[in-house]
């Protein structure tokens, strides 16, 4: 299965396994009263709406480039991305008024065993999601896929928190408590996802790693004499190389095309879903510009002397 399938597929069970944990969580509530399971409630409804919305980014960002859109859709991703955050800030302020009223004037929590249940069922169900999502990670690298499976992770969390609140069900102080803990969670959790996303809208360059293995790459060529001015960026599925090749200055257009072509082709063996743009230039002109530059330098500390 190709790596666009993978990302639908996981989009598709990430929609059903929200839907899931909506219904059996509304249950819960409704027999329980715990503001814990409401917490946990209100974040599988917000999960039902984020995963709608990442569904259809994702398909968006799949769609090949167009005449309008010549590098394609891919910002739909981490556009879905930053719309999910703000969902999920959201339902954690509505979470935490809750939790505070519910701290002012406490009600017992009924059938704990029911939202017990409920609870672990609901982390069994998350965590198979996030296996699939992980698998879906390393072979795509899905930004899309990414936000949801951080916010399942978090959701697991959330849950053996209402699930410890239960427990403790007793104490009605307890179950407030942790409602209001979990709501900061999520809030925080929301603050990092909007972050993420914003930094991709913005194209903000790859990781470091990913930034020296092209490096490696381009160097590995023995007729490469260097390279300068390397940018890149990620848009959804596909990332974005752009860079200089220093070559000899003697070298025909044909040859210098060549290399740049052979540089391309193991560029996109290593990032399958790269978009690579070369422009090939003499070396001279970094020699001459290295040699203007301590030039000016000099003449700079002469003066300073």
């Amino acid at each position: 299965m190709n790596a666009q399938k993978l990302t639908r597929l996981a989009t598709y069970l990430s929609v059903s396994v929200a839907l899931t944990l909506m219904l059996i969580k509304g249950f819960a509530w409704w027999e329980t009263g715990s503001v814990g399971v409401l917490a946990s409630l209100l974040d599988s409804t917000v999960d039902v709406v984020a995963s709608v919305m990442i569904l259809v980014a994702v398909h968006i960002a799949q769609i090949p480039a167009d005449n309008e859109h010549r590098f394609g859709h891919g910002k739909a991703e981490p556009l879905a991305s930053l719309g999910q955050s703000i969902f999920i800030a959201g339902s954690a302020l509505y979470l935490m008024i809750h939790a505070v009223d519910r701290l002012i004037e406490p009600e017992a929590v009924t059938q704990p065993d029911v939202g017990m249940v409920v609870m672990v069922l609901s982390m069994l169900l998350s965590f198979a999601l996030i296996l699939f999502q992980r698998y879906v990670i390393a072979r795509t690298a899905s930004t899309a896929i990414k936000a949801d499976s951080l916010h399942y992770l978090t959701d697991i969390l959330a849950n053996f928190a209402v699930l410890l609140g239960l427990w403790l069900a007793a104490w009605f102080w307890v179950d407030a408590t942790l409602g209001l803990l979990i709501g900061l969670w999520i809030g925080w959790e929301a603050l990092k996802l909007a972050y993420g996303s914003a930094n991709e809208l913005l194209d903000k360059e790859l990781p470091e790693n990913m930034r020296e293995r092209i490096r490696e790459i381009v160097l590995s060529h023995p007729q490469v004499e260097g390279f300068n001015d390397l940018r890149t960026y990620r848009s959804g599925p596909k990332i974005f190389i752009q860079l200089d090749l220093e070559l000899d200055d003697h070298l025909s257009l044909l040859a210098a095309h060549e290399i740049a072509e052979e540089v391309t082709r193991q560029l996109q063996i290593a990032f399958e879903e790269a978009d690579i743009l070369i422009h090939q230039e003499p070396v001279s002109i970094r020699e001459n510009a290295e040699h203007h530059q301590w030039e000016m330098q000099t003449r700079m500390d002469f003066e300073n002397t």
